[in-house]
């Protein structure tokens, strides 16, 4: 004898068994576009939409400003969305938050002599750990946002997979998302082919952000001068010192460390010599720019560490992951050999050598087969 039973419930867009309308979504809005979509799109799809835009440093010196997010411009912008939209929106100070979280540790690797990438540790210190939080205390039933990069569900539960536009895709900035923060976040952008898409549904919701430019710049270095920012915030860390070729031959000097980065060629004002000449290591300790030749910027071991995994299986359940790996967000994955040491820690062997790898540079890795993100971690000198 059978027994019927009802059907269970269809999922709706965001993956709960319910209605829109029962559905509490918190969107994490910065007042540019991609974030601007995917609000007014919940929204129109009937969901309970809350806006929240984190106020992360001091906007009133940024009023005028453009290209950054989180200014006060962009708070006004994120606000007009959510009034022309009919949902909340809240505006939340988080600049200590941010101050201690992020700008703090990005002039500490810099004055270090590392080259960091504070966008990653605002989404992993900041958006997807206090802000996730807020949106739970909301009673959210999940936290949306704009970013390029989709969520999709596995054998084992949510995977972190590419974006759908290559030349979009943030997975470099999003590594360190954890599974457990993966269960509650939606990208609701991920799946669309080209930014031309996005800006027709904002010119479809009638947003007027919808020709606004992207940002470019990180939002607390505006004109991109990041030793400007760190004098500021470390008066006295630009000591002078000497710049000093490989071979041990003093050739000038420098106005501090902080000025240069792995790899660069440009600006040494050493000028005169019969070879081109790039930065391969800078001796904080003993305040020299250290330059030599462009094959000593060939990298192949690369030690990594604070690794978060994605993968299904423990991370030292093999003595070796063959993947893909990132050493920049710009660059497409290259393939290489993963060695655990321990859970957070291992050593990435580059198949094929990259120049100018730095610490403070996220490694991130990838499926070589599909478009799978594994997690990833941080270089350090080792």
């Amino acid at each position: 004898m059978s027994v019927n039973t009802p059907d269970a419930p269809a999922l709706n867009s965001l993956g709960f068994a319910k209605s829109p309308a029962e559905t509490r979504v918190v969107v994490a809005m910065s007042g540019g576009v991609d974030s601007s979509v995917v609000a007014a799109k919940l929204a129109e799809d009937g969901y309970d939409v809350i806006g929240v835009t984190l106020q992360l440093y001091d906007h009133g010196a940024a009023l005028a400003k453009k290209g950054a997010c989180c200014a006060g411009i962009d708070i006004h912008d994120a606000r007009r969305v959510a009034e022309d939209m009919g949902f909340p929106h809240y505006v939340l100070d988080y600049e200590n938050i941010f101050q201690d979280a992020v700008i703090e540790e990005f002039a500490d690797s810099y004055l270090g002599g590392a080259t960091p990438v504070p966008c990653i540790r605002c989404n992993e210190r900041v958006k997807f750990k206090d802000l996730l939080e807020t949106a739970r205390d909301l009673g959210a039933d999940c936290m949306a946002t704009g970013h390029y990069i989709q969520r999709s569900m596995g054998e084992l539960g949510a995977e972190l997979h590419r974006a759908a536009d290559p030349v979009r895709d943030q997975s470099y900035f999003l590594f360190s998302t954890t599974p457990e923060q993966l269960d509650y976040l939606r990208f609701p952008l991920g799946h669309l082919k080209t930014k031309a898409e996005t800006r027709e549904l904002a010119r479809k919701y009638g947003l007027e952000v919808a020709d606004k430019p992207d940002s470019q710049d990180i939002c607390f270095v505006p004109d991109g001068n990041y030793a400007g920012v760190i004098e500021k915030l470390r008066p006295g860390a630009a000591e002078p010192g000497e710049i000093v070729h490989a071979d041990g031959r003093i050739l000038g000097k420098h106005e501090g460390v902080i000025h240069y980065t792995i790899g660069q060629r440009r600006g040494l004002g050493i000028g005169g010599l019969s070879e081109p000449l790039y930065v391969v290591k800078l001796d904080v300790d003993n305040k020299q720019v250290v330059v030599g030749p462009k094959e000593m910027l060939s990298t192949r071991v690369v030690p990594v560490r604070e690794i978060n995994w994605l993968g299904d299986e423990p991370f030292t359940s093999r003595k070796e992951w063959h993947v893909g790996v990132k050493i920049r967000s710009t660059r497409p994955p290259r393939e290489a050999i993963i060695r655990p040491i321990s859970d957070t820690e291992a050593e990435v062997e580059l198949l094929t050598p990259e120049e100018g790898v730095s610490p403070g540079q996220a490694c991130v890795f990838y499926d070589l087969d599909g478009p799978r993100i594994f997690g990833g971690g941080w270089i350090w000198r080792g």
